[in-house]
């Protein structure tokens, strides 16, 4: 989730030195409350075009963060209030596009490598000895693993570190998938450039930098091309239904964090799709002070030191429980 896009400066820097650049002065730019036009109407649509695109739903105690990221891109095209802005989302040639670049405004996102250790040992200790098990006896060595909300991608490398590292242990043998999405392009764009900043790398090892990193400049390291290698990252609306049909297979899915910007029944229809992409077995990890009370009650809830998860239990077993 990511800010506006950088000319490219002369030398060494390019397009993803940029984006990252730009993604980290976002994240750090103070949201100043702005002046009461946030009550004009125009602003309002323009929130509910946006609940109807992608879900993300802006209460009005929060309308200030959009009128401020608004404000961003009514700049760049010239649009003096928010109902000429409005006319640009929604009646102009372009209001595809300007809409999608609006979302990469309001989609920002703030990560880092190993932000949740409690969700890897509860792989390590228990989900995955368990998957290993059932697919074993099927003949299957192959997992799947999804990130969906994947921002500027520092927990699916996170995640591809540790399952390299149990490759030498508990996978010997196996192969995995992992696919990582989010919604704004830029994010994207710097995930895939996979440039880390000290900020992003603070709870990384000597031992893993030294092997899945290698020097980008005085300040910064890039993810090796193995670890690239392991991940495909794919932009995806979780509000798109007709793209998160097709999302099937899954192990595990990491969506943590992403659905506290949706409403009940975009969150409700979001967990639908994940359980049925999910294999029986399955688990699924939000953000630590994210829940699924009032939301849905079919997976299972697990919980594990300093975690919990939520597991899609074999057909005719009882779904909301608890271990």
């Amino acid at each position: 989730m990511s800010a506006g896009r950088q000319e490219p400066h002369a030398g060494k820097q390019g397009p993803a030195k940029d984006t990252t650049m730009a993604i980290e002065a976002a994240k750090a730019m103070p949201t100043a409350i702005p002046e009461p036009v946030s009550s004009d109407p125009a602003y309002l649509k323009i929130r509910d075009l946006i609940y109807r695109m992608s879900g993300i739903y802006q209460p009005e105690e929060k309308l200030y963060l959009l009128v401020s990221r608004s404000a961003r891109r009514m700049s760049v095209v010239g649009a003096k209030t928010a109902s000429e802005y409005l006319e640009h989302l929604t009646l102009r040639g372009n209001r595809d596009a300007e809409l999608r670049l609006l979302l990469n405004e309001i989609t920002i996102g703030e990560t880092y490598m190993f932000r949740s250790p409690p969700h890897l040992e509860a792989l390590r200790n228990v989900i995955l000895p368990q998957i290993v098990q059932a697919k074993s006896a099927m003949g299957f060595k192959r997992l799947r693993f999804w990130n969906a909300g994947c921002s500027t991608g520092e927990e699916p490398y996170t995640l591809a570190m540790f399952l390299l590292e149990e490759s030498e242990k508990l996978l010997a043998g196996w192969s995995f998938d992992i696919l990582a999405t989010d919604l704004n392009d830029n994010s994207l764009e710097a995930a895939k450039a996979g440039i880390y900043g000290e900020y992003a790398l603070r709870n990384t090892s000597e031992l893993l930098r030294r092997k899945y990193f290698k020097v980008h400049d005085e300040k910064r390291l890039q993810v090796t091309d193995q670890l690239k290698s392991q991940i495909r990252f794919d932009r995806v609306n979780l509000s798109d239904d007709s793209k998160m049909v097709f999302l099937k297979g899954m192990d595990v899915i990491f969506c943590c964090n992403v659905l506290i910007y949706f409403d009940l029944a975009s969150k409700r229809r979001v967990v639908q799709h994940f359980y049925s992409n999910l294999l029986p077995n399955g688990y699924l990890f939000l953000g630590h002070a994210e829940s699924l009370f009032q939301v849905d009650d079919t997976f299972r809830l697990v919980h594990f030191p300093g975690a919990t998860a939520y597991c899609k239990a074999l057909a005719g077993a009882a779904g909301g429980g608890k271990k």
